[in-house]
């Protein structure tokens, strides 16, 4: 590195204008108002938390909006934005060169990097893959002249995309034996698949007040869960996502398969095709399907390829590992939201995942840490990371999971309550030796602080049997 180069020295250096840099850059304006902080962000558009309603001690709903860049340095007087990219980090001196040529010397950096998506296939025009503004904008545009697209993934991007997208077929490839199984267990992805179904304007006419089941059963096997990608909450209000062709959106999943090649026309003439699309994909379920446009949502992998961060510890999946400081392997350095991983001992009822809700509270504590470290200052882990918690919405139903809401970690040994009012709500408790450990709550259940206290508090429910949900009693009343 050219240290003859022009220097720019601050106290604070935070890279990556996503929701755990913006995040963790106001923390540092609020906590150590004096102390000078950069922001090197390789987009004009950073993605700040707004509208931010606290929905019981860990749980909160917020909006994630994209503004200027400027509009964060006007507001924050020793915060300054830098619209670059980091070329090379010196993390012995302290040292970071940007693509201007620039060097920026740091006290404290903050690596906020975030994903990239993973693709099928790289630099195919018929690929798109989902993870920022930008991808979606160009989704949205392809998408106006399409008739047909594939949708590969079953995480939270997928599931938005197969609601929201109008007009245009669309065959949803997923390799799991249900839909949305990232987030959700088969009998919630019934309950949506309601919605997919009134994609063709299919009603009935059930008393939509009264609960149509109320269950309890033990479970037989564990439902395992991975790792989704996220990119902020109504993402796809500020898009149009229809098609210009004005014909019913149908839509056709296929279960437990995959991708397996990817076929041009003219290699799909060798079937003797009579139809012709731009692109053609030969799934391992032996069916080759035609399309417009191919949008890849199957997870992300971390960026955290940055030259000289090379010697620092990764996790399996390639994330930066962090302790619970959020402080990498190198002293100083910390990493906050999808670039990093989790190397602490976990609280029994959190786990990684990377979504926007968890990159807010990392970039949030990460101010907390650093400040606290420069200071020598001890401090406690954030309470956040006590409980998992994530507000989200799918076929326009809000969404509240709670703890280990498809009984992660918990093997065979637990219960299960049920309640379902078609069309409203489905409520899922998991109970193990009579105590909550989890919860998914769809609709409008009002049930998101009664479950969370109960998560946290384990007392035994045994005593109350179903009338846990029995929406004729007020639970709530028995905790007061």
């Amino acid at each position: 590195m050219n240290e003859s180069k022009e220097k720019i020295e601050s106290t604070f250096v935070i890279i990556g204008g996503g929701i755990a840099g913006v995040s963790c850059a106001e923390g540092l304006s609020f906590l150590a108002p004096d102390a000078s902080i950069i922001l090197i962000t390789a987009s004009p558009l950073i993605k700040a938390v707004t509208n931010i309603v606290p929905l019981g001690r860990t749980l909160m709903h917020f909006d994630v909006k994209e503004k200027s860049a400027t509009v964060l340095s006007e507001k924050h007087k020793m915060l300054r934005v830098i619209h670059d990219t980091a070329v090379k980090i010196d993390t012995i001196k302290k040292l970071i060169e940007i693509g201007s040529g620039k060097v920026i010397s740091f006290k404290m950096l903050c690596l906020c990097t975030g994903a990239k998506p993973k693709l099928i296939v790289e630099n195919n025009d018929f690929v798109i893959g989902i993870r920022d503004t930008e991808s979606v904008l160009q989704f949205s545009h392809k998408l106006r002249d399409a008739r047909r697209v594939i949708i590969v993934g079953n995480g939270g991007i997928a599931t938005e995309i197969v609601h929201e997208v109008k007009g245009v077929d669309i065959i949803w490839v997923i390799k799991d034996k249900h839909i949305s199984a990232t987030f959700v267990d088969p009998g919630a992805a019934e309950f949506f698949l309601d919605k997919i179904s009134s994609k063709s304007d299919v009603s009935g006419n059930l008393n939509k007040d009264l609960p149509t089941k109320r269950m309890r059963y033990v479970v037989s096997d564990n439902t395992p869960v991975k790792n989704g990608a996220a990119l902020g909450p109504d993402w796809h209000n500020s898009f149009d996502m229809s098609g210009t062709h004005f014909t019913p959106t149908n839509v056709q999943v296929e279960y437990e398969c995959e991708i397996s090649k990817l076929l041009t026309l003219d290699e799909r003439k060798q079937f003797d095709s009579t139809e012709e699309w731009p692109i053609y994909a030969q799934l391992t379920n032996g069916k080759i399907i035609g399309c417009d446009l191919i949008i890849s949502a199957t997870g992300v992998t971390s960026n955290s390829d940055i030259c000289g961060l090379e010697e620092l510890e990764k996790g399996e999946d390639s994330g930066l590992l962090v302790d619970w400081k959020l402080e990498t392997s190198k002293q100083d350095i910390y990493a906050a939201g999808d670039v990093c991983t989790v190397g602490w001992p976990k609280a029994k009822h959190w786990f990684q995942m990377r979504l926007w809700t968890q990159a807010h509270q990392m970039g949030r504590y990460a101010a907390k840490s650093m400040v606290s470290n420069l200071r020598n200052e001890e401090f406690l882990q954030d309470f956040c990371f006590e409980l998992f918690t994530h507000v989200t919405k799918f076929f326009s139903y809000k969404v509240v999971l709670l703890g280990l809401y498809n009984g992660q970690t918990l093997g065979k040994n637990y219960e299960i309550l049920l309640r379902i009012t078609k069309d409203q709500e489905y409520v899922k408790i998991i109970l193990q030796d009579g105590k909550m450990q989890g919860a998914v709550l769809i609709g409008e259940t009002d049930l998101e602080e009664m479950c969370e206290n109960l998560i946290l508090n384990q007392l035994d429910l045994s005593m109350y049997g179903e009338d846990l949900l029995n929406p004729d009693i007020d639970i709530e009343d028995y905790f007061d």
